[in-house]
């Protein structure tokens, strides 16, 4: 799966270097979500079609939250041990941190605090997704399913839930779009707040 992710890529590079007109970037944003729709239609589809998924999620109860949890903490713990080797305050890094992949939110929420401390925001998070893209199916394959959801962050539970829902079941793909949910809903909380310290 990360070699046709990284071919696919590729492709892409070479047609809009060579093929593709410039007047295609007009449309690349309906484009990039019609797609993103449909897959995130057919992982419903996949979802939906296996029925005890939504019983075995109801079993585990308030414990699916420590998925969201896990990775939250992990983040903003990983990030503020970069900043102790950059040298930033515990305050910028664990806002960096708390970004959890939603670069365009983030970097917006750390702006009005510095706009260098917004770029590099902009640009773990960016990079955060797509080191995220490359190695969910390595992770679920050499490691763990669950363990599949935690590079993704908050987006788990839009771009780079097809790529999880494919290396992984339905059961993790529910528990994915869960967890990217609630990542979702705590980065404007967190990243003001651990500014803020």
């Amino acid at each position: 799966m990360t070699l046709k992710i990284v071919i696919t890529v590729i492709i892409g590079i070479i047609s809009g270097y060579f093929l593709l007109p410039q007047n295609i970037l007009n449309y690349a944003d309906y484009i990039i979500d019609f797609g993103l729709m449909l897959l995130l239609f057919f992982v419903g589809i996949d979802i939906g079609l296996n029925k005890s998924v939504f019983s075995r999620i109801k079993a585990k109860g308030i414990r699916i939250l420590l998925v969201p949890f896990a990775i939250i903490s992990g983040s903003i713990l990983g990030s503020a041990i970069a900043g102790i080797i950059l040298k930033l305050p515990f305050n910028e890094a664990g806002a960096i941190g708390a970004g959890l992949g939603w670069y365009s939110l983030s970097s917006i929420l750390i702006a009005s605090y510095s706009n260098e401390l917004s770029a590099l925001a902009f640009i773990s998070n960016v990079i955060r997704e797509l080191i995220a893209i490359t190695t969910i199916p390595l992770v679920a394959k050499k490691i763990g399913f669950i363990e599949a959801i935690a590079p993704a962050g908050a987006t788990a539970m839009d771009t780079s839930l097809p790529i999880i829902s494919k290396s992984t079941d339905s059961e993790v793909a529910l528990i994915a779009f869960i967890t990217g949910a609630v990542c979702t809903f705590a980065v404007p909380i967190l990243v003001p707040f651990i500014l803020n310290l």
